[in-house]
């Protein structure tokens, strides 16, 4: 066989491997399984590019620190207990500005002093678990998702090019993520409500059959399509999943149950207002970094299944508005036929 017929063989088998492979990525598992890879490798681009910058803002608030703790001691010195007032509107004013550095400096990326850092300022920091690998992961996941809680953010100007371009191409993956992934649980549970909450003569009209005796497939309705899950089960089922993620984050963040489902309501929502965020309550006790990571990646699985639990909701509730308007129009005789 010479190089040329080899070549003109093998050149069908690669576009038919192709467009299996191609299939594949955009089936039901290959979406699933591409938005997690995306989230993977999103994660390790922002720890590469966000651990390479420097936190200036750590020297600078401590530096603002130390030069406000002087103003106040050359205040204390410069007055007597008898000026007062003039004491106070100095110190007043000192502090004043001391607040207003400090919300400037947050605004520009400061996080806080690290806990085990409790030694002279020119101590080393501590690494920043906000971009670990577990911290970088809940990031890509809140970009893609539009959440956006706003507690991290990329300081370094390659960080928030990463950020624009990750966010261009991950909204529209995940919006097909949550597509696919709703219709497939959408079916599913339908086919499991058919047969666990309703009996199948409810269900499914009476087969009519030919004269030769053969069934007749065009009046045989397809017993899914028969099938709506009421409204009110799919709002308890939304419901259920927010008060249980509250109880599961209540006793793990160590906030109230109100706080709790409120976060979880927040965030399957993407309002994403950045109140309260996974991993502060952890973080306020020294000597718990991994528990941070393990908290950061909880939350990253319970959004990306709550997410498509809501999606396969809406997809259920589409589909009883729909049948209940069109058994509305063909009481009132308005329904296409």
């Amino acid at each position: 066989m010479s190089d040329l017929e080899y070549e003109r063989r093998l050149w069908p088998r690669i576009k038919n491997a192709f467009r299996v492979l191609v299939a594949f990525t955009f089936s039901h598992v290959g979406v699933c399984g591409l938005v997690v890879g995306y989230m993977i490798c999103g994660a390790f681009l922002f720890q590469m590019i966000e651990k390479q910058e420097p936190n200036t803002q750590l020297e600078d608030v401590r530096k603002i620190r130390n030069e406000t703790a002087n103003e106040l001691l050359s205040i204390v010195l410069m007055f007597n207990t008898l000026e007062k007032e003039e004491f106070f509107k100095l110190a007043n004013a000192a502090i004043k500005n001391y607040t207003e550095e400090i919300v400037n400096a947050i605004n520009l990326g400061y996080e806080g002093e690290p806990l085990n850092n409790q030694t002279h300022s020119t101590s080393v920091p501590t690494e920043n678990v906000s971009w670990s690998f577990s911290g970088a992961f809940l990031y890509s996941l809140t970009v893609i998702t539009t959440i956006g809680y706003g507690n991290v953010a990329p300081r370094s100007p390659w960080g928030k090019i990463a950020t624009i371009l990750y966010g261009i191409i991950g909204m529209p993956l995940f919006l097909l993520y949550l597509s696919n992934i709703g219709d497939i649980l959408a079916r599913g549970f339908k086919w499991t409500f058919a047969r666990c909450c309703q009996c199948r003569w409810n269900c499914v009209k009476p087969r009519r059959y030919l004269d030769n005796g053969q069934l007749d497939e065009e009046a045989v309705p397809d017993e899914e399509e028969q099938i709506t899950v009421p409204i009110s089960l799919c709002l308890a089922l939304m419901v259920g999943y927010v008060w249980g993620g509250g109880l599961l984050f209540a006793n793990w963040e160590k906030w109230t149950i109100l706080d709790a489902s409120y976060f979880c309501f927040i965030s399957l929502s993407t309002i994403g207002f950045g109140d309260l965020v996974p991993g502060d309550a952890i973080s306020s006790t020294p000597g718990r970094e991994d528990e941070i990571q393990l908290s950061f990646i909880l939350c990253s699985l319970y959004l990306l299944l709550g997410m498509a639990l809501i999606a396969m909701c809406f997809q259920l509730m589409q589909e009883e508005v729909v049948a209940t308007v069109r058994k509305i129009g063909s009481r009132l005789g308005c329904s296409r036929k």
